[in-house]
């Protein structure tokens, strides 16, 4: 499976549980899951080693498709029906044509 590059934010410290929480997207070719993880550290633990935590988790619950995740697919646009181009001379023609047709006059 490839993957892009992990995004972590809004990393905290949760004093009260001793962990290390965030929010993490596993960017899957063109879908977005977002995973709340957390891992049980004392408070001087460096952020890279939390972030390397958290990243490992959320891989291995994006890889088993386990827990609770947010999930965003990417929308292609849907190809619109064209149009002709708005001409007022053509529509004011089309305006007096059609009260001619009901014997009334435009002026």
């Amino acid at each position: 499976m490839q993957t892009s590059p992990i995004q972590l934010t809004d990393v905290i410290y949760n004093a009260a549980n001793q962990s290390f929480e965030a929010l993490v997207t596993v960017h899957d070719n063109d879908v977005s899951r977002k995973y709340a993880c957390a891992i049980n550290a004392p408070i001087n633990m460096t952020f890279q080693n939390a972030a390397k935590g958290l990243k490992t988790q959320a891989m291995r619950r994006h890889q088993t498709r386990g827990g609770v995740y947010s999930e965003m697919q990417f929308a292609t646009p849907q190809k619109r029906a064209a149009r002709r181009p708005f001409d007022p001379m053509r529509w004011l023609e089309s305006l007096v044509k059609s009260s001619d047709q009901n014997g009334r006059s435009a002026a």
